[in-house]
């Protein structure tokens, strides 16, 4: 009973799915949850603040104007007394505005006060969730430290069909409260983790390098975070994600770079989580000046480039725990158990990227974790975030 006497501040906003949001609150005041509720005006349309007045036993905030339904400044108050903050719906309205720190009603104007964990549940028609401006958003709350809950793909308000749907109310509340009860399971421990590729310079205008964007490796770091670890970010130079809030990152550009930061960092690292995807091989010579293109071909002499991995695995500690990423387009099983053999691994993730939605530069994966001991967890399409909720799970499974 993770959520028992939690005081949880529940944001309702003004899309149809509103209607769900009773049943959200009536299922956290039975977990023994004590349930705020702060609507916005659109909201009201849908639901009426009686109606949550009377689940919840607690006033309902809606107007900055009204008097006080609590204690001198409302939206002070509601946001020091929250433990925990669940915005179901938030739609695609809400989320701009808080990924712009909008304050314009109560519930923005609560939120940018709000120290407590967020959570929140995007709910819109399938184009608007999709669309890059809304995909944008939804990652600065992430990188800020907000809890983003997946949406359910399926039939939609408007008639049609596909990702945008609120999840049910019992899955948004088991959501909490799994990630209440992970807690901080990882304090005091170190996790390192690198992400994105590395880029091998020609010239001082181009480079040889990958299309790895380093998604999945910073949705690894910030579940590591969320854990209560002290996190250390390698990121490569083709990473161009903002720097997550209470992540130590460490930007660097070539395989060589990447390899001097990591093996300074992991050396009291309790965990090392290898998510790059390192080049293989660098030009030999790099030019001083840009290259000029003429009529004649060009010919690039390449050397190989440190097997980062592979020294990490030669020096690993006893109690250290090392996992691995095998990013293939063919035989995925058999060259990642090769690989975690070969390179000393506890762990790998493998996935084939040439399967839809599930390589660079995507929101979601397609992987299976090999163990040492044989065992393979074959994951379905998932976010990157339950992706790294489930490596993570599986790495304070090998240390218990």
């Amino acid at each position: 009973m993770v959520l028992e006497g939690k005081k949880i501040l529940l944001g309702v906003t003004g899309g149809i799915a509103a209607y769900k949001a009773v049943e959200i609150a009536s299922r956290l005041r039975k977990k023994g949850a004590e349930v705020h509720v702060v609507m916005t005006r659109e909201a009201a349309r849908f639901v009426t603040p009686l109606t949550f007045r009377e689940i919840t036993g607690q006033p309902v905030s809606l107007d900055m104007w009204e008097e006080p339904a609590h204690w001198n400044v409302e939206h002070i108050a509601l946001a020091r007394m929250a433990d925990v903050c669940l915005i179901a719906p938030a739609t695609a309205n809400i989320i701009a505005k808080a990924a712009a720190g909008i304050a314009d009603d109560m519930l923005t104007t609560t939120l940018l006060a709000v120290k407590a964990p967020i959570f929140f549940a995007p709910a819109m028609n399938s184009a608007m969730y999709e669309n890059p401006v809304t995909q944008e958003n939804m990652a600065k709350l992430q990188a800020r430290g907000w809890h983003k809950i997946e949406p359910a793909t399926g039939h939609l308000a408007c008639g049609g069909s596909g990702v945008g749907r609120l999840p049910e109310p019992a899955d948004i509340v088991r959501e909490m409260e799994e990630t209440q009860a992970r807690g901080k399971t990882l304090a005091g421990k170190k996790v390192l983790v690198t992400a994105g590729g590395t880029l091998e310079a020609i010239d001082p205008v181009r480079f040889i390098g990958n299309r790895s964007s380093g998604k999945m490796g910073y949705a690894v770091a910030q579940e590591a975070a969320q854990r209560g670890a002290e996190v250390v970010l390698v990121a490569g130079g083709t990473v161009a994600l903002a720097d997550p809030p209470g992540i130590r990152v460490l930007h660097t550009e070539s395989a060589l770079a990447m390899r001097e930061a990591v093996l300074q960092e992991a050396a009291d690292a309790a965990v090392v989580i290898k998510a790059a995807a390192v080049a293989d091989y660098r030009p030999k010579e790099r030019a001083k000046q840009k290259i000029k293109k003429n009529d004649a071909e060009l010919t690039l002499v390449l050397e190989k480039n440190p097997d980062i991995l592979m020294e990490l695995g030669a020096r690993k500690r006893e109690t250290q725990i090392l996992v691995g990423f095998a990013a293939e387009t063919q035989n995925l099983l058999a060259y990642a158990q090769e690989k975690l053999k070969k390179k000393n691994l506890d762990l790998i993730v493998a996935n084939d990227v040439t399967c839809p939605d599930a390589g660079f530069n995507t929101e979601t994966n397609l992987v299976k974790i090999i163990g040492r001991d044989g065992s393979i967890k074959e994951l379905p399409l998932l976010s990157k975030q339950k992706v790294a909720k489930t490596i993570l799970d599986a790495i304070e499974s090998l240390q218990k």
